[in-house]
């Protein structure tokens, strides 16, 4: 029996991470002016081989997630910054943009098979 693991391979989890931190950097750069934000990120790369490893994408996420260290303190405790988050922002977009992309290839792909094309 195929499972969307052997059709998708890694991509499948790679996509869902992808909208997990998108969602995450987001609120970052929503609450950069909530006083004692702490902002938070997830270690791509972490998180994304405990779920190959077999943790449950979720938990594997949540494993990975940890707190940005900022490179300059403010007044009210918060530590978004605002320049980084948004480039980390952009990058992780990108990123799932290309993630996607290759996944429409695949499935095109399997199209064209299951046609006979």
């Amino acid at each position: 029996m195929t499972t969307t693991q052997d059709i998708f391979g890694v991509h499948g989890d790679a996509l869902r991470l992808r909208s997990q931190r998108l969602t995450l950097l987001a609120s970052n750069i929503a609450n950069a002016a909530t006083p004692n934000y702490k902002a938070r990120d997830i270690d791509f790369t972490q998180a994304l081989q405990k779920a190959q490893d077999g943790m449950s994408l979720d938990a594997a996420a949540d494993d990975a997630m940890g707190y940005r260290i900022p490179m300059e303190g403010s007044m009210d405790g918060n530590t978004v910054e605002l320049g980084t988050e948004q480039t980390m922002f952009a990058e992780n977009a990108v990123r799932y943009r290309t993630t996607l992309s290759f996944l429409e290839g695949r499935i095109g792909t399997l199209m064209t098979a299951i046609r006979g094309e």
